[in-house]
């Protein structure tokens, strides 16, 4: 789990608490994601920041046009 990366600027503590989720984990980014569109056509992503959360995951593409998450 080398390459798993937090936010800038925020701990896996203040995630869990802002989350509400006192498991919450910083996952490797090595996987993969799949965007499933409601309409539309479904798109492959490359995860640059993945948590998790039981069993959701919240992911960053590495091509986000945002700054942070």
């Amino acid at each position: 789990m080398a390459d798993a990366q937090l936010p800038p600027g925020w701990t896996l503590q203040q995630i869990a608490d802002v989350s509400g989720d006192q498991e919450a984990v910083v996952l490797d980014p090595d996987r993969a994601v799949k965007w499933v569109a409601f309409d539309g056509a479904d798109e492959v992503l490359q995860p640059e920041i993945v948590l998790g959360f039981h069993s959701l995951c919240l992911v960053k593409p590495v091509h986000d046009i945002r700054r942070s998450m």
